[in-house]
């Protein structure tokens, strides 16, 4: 079986502290925005064909990461289940270094003791940064993971930009976030060491 991927309507690359962001669009909103992983975007072997808005995007992200943007007005469209969309909408509504944790968001969206729900929602994202993920955090304040870019890393460089305080996970939390990542349980990521 093959996987056919779809050639995006418009594309941008765009260079940040965080490592390359790759846009794309679809000719009226950002509809995925990625954050290079390994040195890695999605559509890297495509060539750029931006256009007004992935443009708008870009001079915006230009200034978020050189603090003179707090927000953004591009358009945004997010494709999703109707849970997901309910916790990225949540998250629209996040105001720089403000903050939010997964319980609030399930408290938010009627599903109070949905942890891993709300969870797998944020994780899920497709326009991180524009919408705000990396502004929940365990209710100690604590980073519990970050599904963009290197990770925890990446996180923590953003909430930091805006101020945020935070924690950063034990070092037996990254062990095993990393073990998932890999598909390996604790004794076979051991012996992979």
């Amino acid at each position: 079986m093959t996987t056919t991927v779809e050639t995006p309507r418009a594309l941008r690359r765009v260079d940040s502290p965080i490592g390359r962001l790759e846009l794309v669009g679809d000719g009226e909103a950002v509809v995925a925005l990625s954050i290079e992983c390994r040195g890695r975007l999605p559509h890297d072997e495509l060539p750029e064909s931006s256009d007004a808005v992935l443009d708008r995007a870009a001079e915006q992200l230009d200034e978020y990461f050189a603090g003179s943007r707090r927000d953004f007005d591009v358009p945004v469209k997010l494709g999703g289940t109707t849970f997901q969309t309910s916790v990225w909408e949540e998250l629209v509504d996040l105001e720089w270094g403000e903050v939010v944790t997964y319980g609030d968001l399930g408290r938010a969206t009627g599903r109070a003791t949905a942890g891993r729900a709300v969870g797998g929602a944020v994780g899920a994202n497709p326009v991180p940064i524009l919408v705000p993920c990396h502004r929940v955090l365990a209710s100690d304040g604590r980073i519990t993971g970050y599904s963009a870019g290197e990770g925890v890393a990446t996180k923590a460089w953003l909430l930091e930009h805006e101020g945020i305080p935070f924690l950063l996970p034990s070092t037996r939390e990254v062990e095993t976030a990393v073990e998932l990542a890999l598909g390996l349980d604790g004794a076979a990521a051991e012996s992979a060491a």
